[in-house]
Protein backbone atom coordinates (compact mmCIF):
# COMPACT_ATOMS: atom_id res chain seq x y z
CA UNK A 1 0.00 0.00 0.00
CA UNK A 2 2.29 1.30 -1.08
CA UNK A 3 4.58 1.55 0.55
CA UNK A 4 2.35 3.66 3.05
CA UNK A 5 5.38 4.59 5.28
CA UNK A 6 4.54 6.74 8.02
CA UNK A 7 1.65 7.94 5.50
CA UNK A 8 -1.04 7.61 7.96
CA UNK A 9 0.02 11.09 9.38
CA UNK A 10 2.43 9.48 11.94
CA UNK A 11 2.45 6.52 13.17
CA UNK A 12 -2.94 -6.86 19.26
CA UNK A 13 -5.73 -6.64 21.05
CA UNK A 14 -7.90 -10.05 20.49
CA UNK A 15 -11.53 -9.32 19.42
CA UNK A 16 -13.82 -10.95 21.59
CA UNK A 17 -16.75 -10.96 19.35
CA UNK A 18 -17.86 -13.71 18.14
CA UNK A 19 -17.68 -14.58 13.86
CA UNK A 20 -20.70 -14.99 12.45
CA UNK A 21 -20.02 -15.21 9.11
CA UNK A 22 -17.57 -18.31 7.51
CA UNK A 23 -14.50 -17.16 5.45
CA UNK A 24 -15.24 -17.51 1.71
CA UNK A 25 -13.27 -19.06 -0.75
CA UNK A 26 -11.81 -17.89 -4.10
CA UNK A 27 -14.73 -16.91 -5.98
CA UNK A 28 -17.67 -17.58 -3.25
CA UNK A 29 -20.48 -15.55 -4.37
CA UNK A 30 -22.33 -12.75 -2.39
CA UNK A 31 -24.53 -13.52 0.15
CA UNK A 32 -28.49 -14.05 -1.72
CA UNK A 33 -31.71 -14.39 -0.62
CA UNK A 34 -32.17 -18.09 -1.15
CA UNK A 35 -35.56 -17.47 -3.38
CA UNK A 36 -37.39 -16.19 -0.68
CA UNK A 37 -40.81 -14.18 -1.42
CA UNK A 38 -40.72 -10.79 -1.50
CA UNK A 39 -40.42 -8.53 1.58
CA UNK A 40 -43.57 -7.51 2.38
CA UNK A 41 -42.15 -3.77 4.21
CA UNK A 42 -40.32 -1.61 2.70
CA UNK A 43 -37.83 -1.83 5.71
CA UNK A 44 -37.32 -5.53 5.65
CA UNK A 45 -36.30 -4.61 1.19
CA UNK A 46 -34.11 -2.47 2.17
CA UNK A 47 -32.00 -4.60 4.49
CA UNK A 48 -32.20 -7.33 1.52
CA UNK A 49 -30.70 -4.56 -0.63
CA UNK A 50 -27.97 -4.14 2.06
CA UNK A 51 -24.24 -5.33 1.13
CA UNK A 52 -24.01 -8.36 3.94
CA UNK A 53 -20.40 -7.65 4.38
CA UNK A 54 -20.93 -4.22 5.73
CA UNK A 55 -23.88 -4.59 8.11
CA UNK A 56 -23.86 -5.07 11.88
CA UNK A 57 -23.64 -8.85 11.62
CA UNK A 58 -20.14 -8.36 12.53
CA UNK A 59 -21.48 -7.73 16.21
CA UNK A 60 -19.47 -4.54 16.72
CA UNK A 61 -19.89 -0.52 16.91
CA UNK A 62 -17.65 2.23 15.17
CA UNK A 63 -16.15 3.40 17.87
CA UNK A 64 -15.35 -0.36 19.47
CA UNK A 65 -13.48 -1.42 16.04
CA UNK A 66 -11.06 1.74 16.53
CA UNK A 67 -10.57 0.84 20.05
CA UNK A 68 -9.10 -2.70 18.72
CA UNK A 69 -7.68 -1.33 16.00
CA UNK A 70 -5.95 1.17 18.01
CA UNK A 71 -4.60 -1.20 20.44
CA UNK A 72 -3.20 -4.10 17.70
CA UNK A 73 -1.50 -1.44 15.54
CA UNK A 74 0.21 0.13 19.01
CA UNK A 75 1.44 -3.06 20.35
CA UNK A 76 2.78 -3.97 16.56
CA UNK A 77 4.86 -0.68 16.85
CA UNK A 78 6.11 -2.01 20.38
CA UNK A 79 7.12 -5.14 19.42
CA UNK A 80 8.75 -4.14 16.51
CA UNK A 81 10.88 -1.24 17.98
CA UNK A 82 11.29 -3.41 20.90
CA UNK A 83 12.73 -6.70 18.74
CA UNK A 84 14.45 -4.49 16.21
CA UNK A 85 16.57 -2.90 18.28
CA UNK A 86 18.15 -5.53 20.59
CA UNK A 87 18.58 -6.84 17.10
CA UNK A 88 20.78 -3.87 16.83
CA UNK A 89 22.36 -4.35 19.68
CA UNK A 90 23.75 -0.72 19.86
CA UNK A 91 21.05 2.29 18.74
CA UNK A 92 17.71 2.43 20.73
CA UNK A 93 14.89 4.05 18.94
CA UNK A 94 14.35 7.86 20.12
CA UNK A 95 10.15 8.40 20.43
CA UNK A 96 8.59 12.09 19.25
CA UNK A 97 5.14 11.54 20.77
CA UNK A 98 3.10 14.38 18.68
CA UNK A 99 -0.96 15.24 19.35
CA UNK A 100 -2.66 17.69 16.60
CA UNK A 101 -5.20 19.96 17.62
CA UNK A 102 -8.99 19.89 18.99
CA UNK A 103 -7.97 16.00 19.47
CA UNK A 104 -7.70 15.95 15.49
CA UNK A 105 -5.45 12.53 15.67
CA UNK A 106 -1.86 11.63 17.43
CA UNK A 107 0.74 9.31 17.05
CA UNK A 108 4.23 8.06 18.25
CA UNK A 109 7.35 8.01 15.71
CA UNK A 110 10.17 6.37 16.43
CA UNK A 111 13.43 6.30 14.70
CA UNK A 112 16.78 4.21 14.98
CA UNK A 113 20.33 5.71 13.49
CA UNK A 114 23.61 4.86 13.58
CA UNK A 115 23.19 1.78 14.83
CA UNK A 116 25.53 -1.84 14.60
CA UNK A 117 22.94 -3.18 11.84
CA UNK A 118 20.67 -0.11 11.36
CA UNK A 119 21.90 2.60 9.85
CA UNK A 120 18.70 4.77 10.22
CA UNK A 121 15.14 3.94 9.93
CA UNK A 122 11.65 4.27 11.50
CA UNK A 123 8.15 2.90 13.10
CA UNK A 124 5.58 4.82 13.12
CA UNK A 125 2.30 4.86 15.02
CA UNK A 126 -0.68 7.09 13.84
CA UNK A 127 -4.28 8.17 13.51
CA UNK A 128 -6.01 11.13 12.31
CA UNK A 129 -9.34 11.87 12.58
CA UNK A 130 -10.94 14.21 9.54
CA UNK A 131 -13.87 16.37 8.21
CA UNK A 132 -13.04 16.44 4.61
CA UNK A 133 -11.40 13.54 2.92
CA UNK A 134 -8.18 13.68 0.66
CA UNK A 135 -8.99 13.75 -2.96
CA UNK A 136 -6.66 10.28 -3.13
CA UNK A 137 -9.83 8.83 -1.45
CA UNK A 138 -12.19 10.62 -3.05
CA UNK A 139 -11.18 9.70 -6.48
CA UNK A 140 -12.34 6.32 -6.06
CA UNK A 141 -15.41 6.85 -3.57
CA UNK A 142 -17.00 9.88 -4.59
CA UNK A 143 -19.96 9.32 -2.58
CA UNK A 144 -17.98 9.70 0.87
CA UNK A 145 -17.65 13.68 0.00
CA UNK A 146 -18.30 15.71 2.97
CA UNK A 147 -18.09 12.88 5.79
CA UNK A 148 -16.25 12.41 8.84
CA UNK A 149 -13.05 9.70 8.59
CA UNK A 150 -10.59 8.07 10.82
CA UNK A 151 -7.45 6.71 9.17
CA UNK A 152 -5.24 4.66 11.60
CA UNK A 153 -2.34 2.56 11.21
CA UNK A 154 1.33 1.24 12.00
CA UNK A 155 4.33 2.04 9.24
CA UNK A 156 8.13 0.69 9.50
CA UNK A 157 10.93 1.27 6.87
CA UNK A 158 14.53 -0.13 8.03
CA UNK A 159 17.48 0.95 6.33
CA UNK A 160 20.50 -1.69 7.36
CA UNK A 161 24.01 -0.87 7.03
CA UNK A 162 25.42 -3.87 5.43
CA UNK A 163 24.44 -4.23 1.87
CA UNK A 164 23.80 -8.04 1.97
CA UNK A 165 20.92 -7.28 4.35
CA UNK A 166 17.82 -6.21 3.09
CA UNK A 167 15.45 -2.53 3.20
CA UNK A 168 12.38 -3.82 4.65
CA UNK A 169 8.70 -1.68 4.68
CA UNK A 170 5.64 -2.63 6.47
CA UNK A 171 2.55 -0.95 6.81
CA UNK A 172 -0.67 -2.10 7.75
CA UNK A 173 -3.69 0.32 8.13
CA UNK A 174 -7.95 1.25 8.76
CA UNK A 175 -9.88 3.50 7.19
CA UNK A 176 -13.09 4.25 8.20
CA UNK A 177 -15.75 6.83 6.90
CA UNK A 178 -19.30 7.90 7.84
CA UNK A 179 -20.63 8.30 11.79
CA UNK A 180 -17.09 7.25 13.28
CA UNK A 181 -17.84 7.79 16.90
CA UNK A 182 -21.38 5.86 16.73
CA UNK A 183 -22.07 2.79 19.11
CA UNK A 184 -24.36 1.47 17.27
CA UNK A 185 -23.64 -1.90 15.69
CA UNK A 186 -23.97 -0.51 11.89
CA UNK A 187 -24.34 3.10 11.33
CA UNK A 188 -23.82 2.22 7.91
CA UNK A 189 -20.64 3.29 7.60
CA UNK A 190 -18.02 2.63 4.79
CA UNK A 191 -14.50 0.74 6.04
CA UNK A 192 -11.88 -1.15 4.79
CA UNK A 193 -8.30 -2.74 5.39
CA UNK A 194 -4.98 -2.15 3.68
CA UNK A 195 -1.45 -2.96 4.14
CA UNK A 196 1.57 -5.35 3.08
CA UNK A 197 5.26 -5.80 3.57
CA UNK A 198 8.00 -5.77 1.05
CA UNK A 199 11.91 -6.83 1.17
CA UNK A 200 14.26 -4.40 -0.87
CA UNK A 201 17.53 -6.38 -1.04
CA UNK A 202 20.83 -4.75 -2.61
CA UNK A 203 22.80 -8.02 -2.58
CA UNK A 204 19.95 -11.00 -3.93
CA UNK A 205 19.96 -14.32 -2.24
CA UNK A 206 17.02 -16.14 -3.06
CA UNK A 207 17.13 -18.07 0.04
CA UNK A 208 15.72 -14.77 1.69
CA UNK A 209 13.37 -14.01 -0.79
CA UNK A 210 11.85 -17.47 -0.59
CA UNK A 211 11.87 -17.24 3.12
CA UNK A 212 10.02 -13.73 3.17
CA UNK A 213 7.52 -14.89 0.82
CA UNK A 214 6.92 -18.13 2.65
CA UNK A 215 6.03 -15.95 5.80
CA UNK A 216 3.82 -14.50 3.82
CA UNK A 217 1.50 -17.67 2.32
CA UNK A 218 1.40 -18.68 5.68
CA UNK A 219 -0.07 -16.05 7.13
CA UNK A 220 -2.71 -16.32 4.49
CA UNK A 221 -2.65 -19.80 5.07
CA UNK A 222 -3.24 -18.94 9.13
CA UNK A 223 -5.91 -16.51 8.19
CA UNK A 224 -8.27 -19.24 6.38
CA UNK A 225 -7.55 -18.05 2.86
CA UNK A 226 -3.95 -19.69 1.60
CA UNK A 227 -5.63 -19.40 -1.93
CA UNK A 228 -5.08 -15.12 -1.75
CA UNK A 229 -1.52 -15.14 -1.17
CA UNK A 230 -0.82 -15.07 -4.89
CA UNK A 231 -3.28 -11.97 -6.33
CA UNK A 232 -1.11 -9.97 -3.20
CA UNK A 233 2.17 -10.87 -4.23
CA UNK A 234 1.39 -9.83 -7.58
CA UNK A 235 -0.50 -6.81 -6.45
CA UNK A 236 3.19 -6.17 -4.67
CA UNK A 237 4.91 -6.61 -7.46
CA UNK A 238 2.70 -4.42 -9.81
CA UNK A 239 2.83 -1.67 -7.03
CA UNK A 240 6.20 -1.26 -5.33
CA UNK A 241 7.19 -0.62 -8.87
CA UNK A 242 9.35 2.82 -10.53
CA UNK A 243 7.09 2.70 -13.61
CA UNK A 244 9.17 5.28 -15.08
CA UNK A 245 12.38 2.68 -14.27
CA UNK A 246 10.63 -0.78 -15.77
CA UNK A 247 11.78 -1.93 -12.54
CA UNK A 248 10.36 -2.96 -9.20
CA UNK A 249 11.80 -1.37 -5.93
CA UNK A 250 12.33 -4.73 -4.71
CA UNK A 251 11.42 -8.66 -4.36
CA UNK A 252 8.51 -8.03 -3.12
CA UNK A 253 5.87 -9.42 -0.78
CA UNK A 254 2.26 -8.78 -0.42
CA UNK A 255 0.14 -5.50 -0.86
CA UNK A 256 -3.87 -5.22 -0.07
CA UNK A 257 -5.86 -2.29 -0.36
CA UNK A 258 -9.11 -1.42 -0.28
CA UNK A 259 -10.01 -4.86 1.50
CA UNK A 260 -13.75 -5.22 3.21
CA UNK A 261 -14.58 -8.18 2.26
CA UNK A 262 -16.54 -7.57 -0.95
CA UNK A 263 -17.29 -10.40 -2.73
CA UNK A 264 -17.31 -8.81 -6.12
CA UNK A 265 -14.02 -7.52 -6.23
CA UNK A 266 -10.61 -9.63 -7.41
CA UNK A 267 -8.26 -9.69 -4.83
CA UNK A 268 -6.02 -8.24 -7.64
CA UNK A 269 -6.24 -4.56 -7.88
CA UNK A 270 -3.69 -3.38 -9.26
CA UNK A 271 -3.56 -2.15 -12.81
CA UNK A 272 -2.11 -4.85 -15.15
CA UNK A 273 -5.28 -5.61 -17.48
CA UNK A 274 -3.57 -8.94 -18.71
CA UNK A 275 -3.34 -9.28 -14.94
CA UNK A 276 -6.77 -8.63 -13.99
CA UNK A 277 -8.16 -10.46 -16.84
CA UNK A 278 -6.04 -13.24 -15.51
CA UNK A 279 -7.46 -13.65 -12.16
CA UNK A 280 -10.72 -12.85 -13.34
CA UNK A 281 -10.31 -16.12 -15.53
CA UNK A 282 -9.71 -17.90 -12.19
CA UNK A 283 -12.36 -16.67 -10.56
CA UNK A 284 -9.75 -14.82 -7.96
CA UNK A 285 -12.31 -13.16 -6.12
CA UNK A 286 -12.03 -11.46 -2.91
CA UNK A 287 -13.23 -14.36 0.04
CA UNK A 288 -16.22 -13.28 1.66
CA UNK A 289 -14.96 -12.04 5.29
CA UNK A 290 -16.09 -10.30 8.03
CA UNK A 291 -14.77 -6.84 9.74
CA UNK A 292 -13.44 -9.45 12.43
CA UNK A 293 -11.90 -12.07 10.24
CA UNK A 294 -10.31 -9.38 7.99
CA UNK A 295 -8.84 -7.73 11.33
CA UNK A 296 -7.37 -11.12 12.38
CA UNK A 297 -6.30 -11.39 8.29
CA UNK A 298 -4.22 -8.11 9.26
CA UNK A 299 -2.88 -9.18 12.32
CA UNK A 300 -1.31 -12.76 11.37
CA UNK A 301 0.28 -10.80 8.46
CA UNK A 302 1.88 -8.45 10.76
CA UNK A 303 2.78 -11.08 13.37
CA UNK A 304 4.72 -13.08 10.47
CA UNK A 305 7.19 -9.90 9.85
CA UNK A 306 9.41 -10.44 12.63
CA UNK A 307 10.34 -14.18 13.01
CA UNK A 308 11.09 -13.80 8.88
CA UNK A 309 12.78 -10.71 9.02
CA UNK A 310 14.77 -11.20 11.92
CA UNK A 311 15.93 -14.68 10.26
CA UNK A 312 17.32 -12.91 7.50
CA UNK A 313 19.13 -10.76 9.62
CA UNK A 314 20.97 -13.66 11.72
CA UNK A 315 21.98 -15.41 7.90
CA UNK A 316 23.88 -11.81 6.84
CA UNK A 317 25.52 -9.53 9.34
CA UNK A 318 28.66 -10.42 9.75
CA UNK A 319 29.31 -11.04 5.93
CA UNK A 320 31.85 -8.18 4.98
CA UNK A 321 31.08 -5.54 2.41
CA UNK A 322 33.47 -3.82 -0.19
CA UNK A 323 33.61 -0.53 -1.17
CA UNK A 324 31.43 -1.25 -4.58
CA UNK A 325 28.65 -3.40 -2.46
CA UNK A 326 28.37 -0.15 -0.60
CA UNK A 327 28.05 1.72 -3.80
CA UNK A 328 25.98 -0.25 -5.09
CA UNK A 329 23.58 -0.18 -2.10
CA UNK A 330 23.39 3.50 -2.33
CA UNK A 331 22.86 3.97 -5.95
CA UNK A 332 20.15 1.32 -5.55
CA UNK A 333 18.93 3.08 -2.64
CA UNK A 334 18.30 6.13 -5.08
CA UNK A 335 15.85 3.94 -6.65
CA UNK A 336 14.20 3.64 -2.87
CA UNK A 337 13.66 7.60 -3.01
CA UNK A 338 12.07 7.69 -6.09
CA UNK A 339 9.36 5.63 -5.36
CA UNK A 340 8.78 7.04 -2.23
CA UNK A 341 8.34 10.70 -3.41
CA UNK A 342 6.98 9.26 -7.01
CA UNK A 343 4.79 6.56 -6.34
CA UNK A 344 3.87 5.78 -3.02
CA UNK A 345 0.04 6.82 -2.29
CA UNK A 346 0.69 6.52 1.46
CA UNK A 347 2.64 9.68 1.29
CA UNK A 348 0.46 11.57 -1.12
CA UNK A 349 -2.34 10.80 1.52
CA UNK A 350 0.10 11.74 4.49
CA UNK A 351 1.11 15.27 3.24
CA UNK A 352 -2.58 16.22 1.41
CA UNK A 353 -3.97 15.61 4.89
CA UNK A 354 -1.88 17.94 6.74
CA UNK A 355 0.55 15.22 8.49
CA UNK A 356 3.37 15.55 9.92
CA UNK A 357 6.44 15.97 7.39
CA UNK A 358 9.13 14.80 9.10
CA UNK A 359 7.33 11.75 10.47
CA UNK A 360 5.92 11.09 6.78
CA UNK A 361 9.37 11.52 5.18
CA UNK A 362 10.61 9.05 7.98
CA UNK A 363 10.98 6.02 5.42
CA UNK A 364 14.30 7.75 3.51
CA UNK A 365 17.69 6.21 3.63
CA UNK A 366 20.34 8.48 5.57
CA UNK A 367 22.78 8.42 2.94
CA UNK A 368 21.94 7.89 -1.12
CA UNK A 369 23.78 8.36 -4.20
CA UNK A 370 22.58 9.00 -7.93
CA UNK A 371 24.98 8.16 -10.90
CA UNK A 372 24.62 9.66 -13.92
CA UNK A 373 23.64 5.99 -16.49
CA UNK A 374 25.26 4.09 -13.61
CA UNK A 375 25.20 0.18 -14.70
CA UNK A 376 25.50 -3.44 -12.92
CA UNK A 377 28.94 -3.81 -13.09
CA UNK A 378 28.90 -7.80 -11.58
CA UNK A 379 26.98 -10.70 -12.54
CA UNK A 380 25.12 -10.25 -9.13
CA UNK A 381 24.02 -6.94 -9.61
CA UNK A 382 22.79 -8.09 -12.91
CA UNK A 383 20.64 -10.59 -11.23
CA UNK A 384 19.12 -8.17 -9.40
CA UNK A 385 18.43 -6.00 -12.18
CA UNK A 386 16.95 -9.08 -14.57
CA UNK A 387 15.13 -9.93 -11.33
CA UNK A 388 13.56 -6.37 -10.54
CA UNK A 389 12.41 -5.79 -14.27
CA UNK A 390 10.71 -9.59 -14.17
CA UNK A 391 9.44 -10.52 -10.63
CA UNK A 392 10.28 -13.62 -9.65
CA UNK A 393 7.57 -16.60 -8.79
CA UNK A 394 9.24 -17.18 -5.59
CA UNK A 395 6.91 -20.09 -4.28
CA UNK A 396 6.73 -21.68 -7.36
CA UNK A 397 2.76 -21.41 -7.36
CA UNK A 398 2.18 -19.67 -10.72
CA UNK A 399 3.17 -23.13 -12.63
CA UNK A 400 0.79 -24.94 -10.49
CA UNK A 401 -2.19 -22.62 -12.15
Amino acid sequence: DTQHNAAWAAGGALVGAAVVAACGRMGAAPAAGGGKPPAADAQQQQQQQRPQWKTGEIGLSARERRGIWRDFVRDVQDQITDQMATVDGKAAFVEDAWQKEAGRGEGRTRVISDGDVFENGGCNWSEVIGENLPPTILAKHPHLKGKKFYASGVSMVLHPRNPHIPTVHLNYRYFEAGDIDSDELEPGNVWWFGGGMDLTPYVLYDEDAKLFHQAVSDACAASGVPEVYLPLKKYADDYFRNKHRGESRGVGGSFFDYLDGNPQKLIYQGENKEVQQWFTDKNAYMPVMTWTQLYNFARNHANAFLPAYSAIIERRRRMPETEETRNWQLHRRGRYVEFNLVHDRGTLFGLQVGGRTESILMSLPALVRWSYMYKAKTPEQQRLIDVLEKPEDWLGLEKKL
